[in-house]
């Protein structure tokens, strides 16, 4: 298998990255985290990769960090995802996230993702519950705090802004570095999501 590689960005499009290394170009499907850090140091690649083995297909992913590599291939053992699943998975959610609302049971989180939905986020939740929960960081983007309780001021104030129209994923990116009860929360989130419209 091939668990790394090295080498020079030639290209990037809608279907991934090309990496040559040694030569020969590789078609590499990478996270968003993988592709951001390949096109920030173009002369010198470094990605965690595992290769998916199909009857048809010969097919590389690449991963910003063995953590996300580990979260891929734990996706990948749930029924009815795949390995192009997985990937907009963790294009779509940070590692920690993933954790996160794994351990929370965060159905709506996990379903943010394109292609998937409720059922299936719940299967995801189900499967690897066991799995991830023991190794769930407590800490999300921005340095707050939260605990694996849906009830607590985090989640509470999450779903105040999705009922006031903001996407989960928005609420979740307007929410770092909050703290406090709910309500300060919310006010931190719509200061920080107002500055960035």
């Amino acid at each position: 298998m091939i668990a790394s590689l090295r080498g020079r960005l030639t290209a990037s499009d809608a279907d991934g990255l090309v990496i040559d290394v040694g030569g020969v170009g590789l078609r590499v499907h990478a996270t968003r985290a993988a592709a951001t850090a390949a096109g920030g140091s173009p002369h010198d690649v470094a990605l965690h990769t595992h290769l998916v083995v199909r009857e048809d297909a010969l097919s590389l992913y690449g991963f910003a960090s063995a953590e996300e590599r580990a979260l891929f291939l734990a996706l990948m053992g749930v029924g009815g995802v795949g390995p192009k699943l997985a990937l907009a998975v963790l294009s779509t959610l940070s590692p920690e996230q993933v954790r996160r609302a794994i351990a929370a049971d965060d159905v709506a989180l996990l379903a943010t993702a394109p292609g998937v939905g409720r059922r299936l986020a719940q299967r995801m939740v189900v499967d690897l519950r066991d799995a991830l929960g023991a190794t769930v960081p407590t800490t999300i983007a921005g340095g707050a705090t939260a605990t694996s309780s849906p009830g607590d001021a985090f989640y509470e104030a999450r779903d105040a802004l999705v009922l006031l129209g903001y996407s989960v994923a928005e609420a979740e990116g307007g929410l770092a570095g909050s703290a406090g009860r709910a309500e300060d929360r919310v006010r931190h989130a719509l200061a920080a999501l107002g500055a960035r419209a």
